[in-house]
């Protein structure tokens, strides 16, 4: 199903960005996959074999009327072929794709406490510097983590939580012990 989302996600990635409505397209289909997931008759209409593939097409017509004709024929391809479900997938590989070609970098930073506003904002300038991409900052709060800092930055983790820490001392208390 990967293989098969990724191969759908170019080809829309590819009509949208040659009619430079890219952005466009994806926030509209991040609307339409955020109400799936939100809305359990939704998804179950739209993902049941019991409903035909003309019901889904009228009832996506509604569900999307006023969004962009690129998006309304591209779902219901999916409803054609039997894809729906694919969408979140889709979806995944859609913002991949945007964050590749805008030179955006996902910045995840977990801390232990919340971090003030400044912190925060230095820390995403100096990635930002080193890595001459424009950082998407997101900031969580998880108390499990003691202490630190947890980055994930893009697909790379760096974690300098007292957790960690702790982990790998135990770690080495084992081997020693042994």
């Amino acid at each position: 199903m990967e293989e098969i989302a990724e191969v759908y996600a170019r080809s829309l990635f590819e009509v949208a960005s040659g009619q430079e409505k890219l952005e466009e397209v994806r926030d509209q289909i991040g609307q339409f996959a955020d109400a799936l997931d939100g809305e359990r008759e939704l998804a179950i209409f739209f993902f049941s074999p019991y409903f035909s593939s003309q019901e889904k097409k009228d009832g996506l017509r509604r569900a999307v009327e006023g969004a962009d004709e690129i998006v309304a024929n591209f779902l219901e391809l999916l409803i054609d072929k039997h894809r729906m479900p694919a969408i979140f997938a889709v979806r995944r590989h859609l913002e991949v794709m945007w964050e590749r070609e805008n030179k955006v970098l996902p910045v995840q930073i977990t801390s232990a406490t919340q971090l003030d506003e400044e912190t925060v904002k230095r820390i995403g300038d100096r990635i930002g510097q080193e890595t001459g991409q424009r950082v998407e900052l997101t900031a969580q709060v998880e108390p499990a983590i003691l202490g630190g800092i947890v980055l994930r930055v893009g697909n790379q983790i760096l974690d300098a939580s007292i957790r960690a820490r702790l982990d790998r001392l135990r770690r080495q208390v084992a081997r020693g012990a042994a």
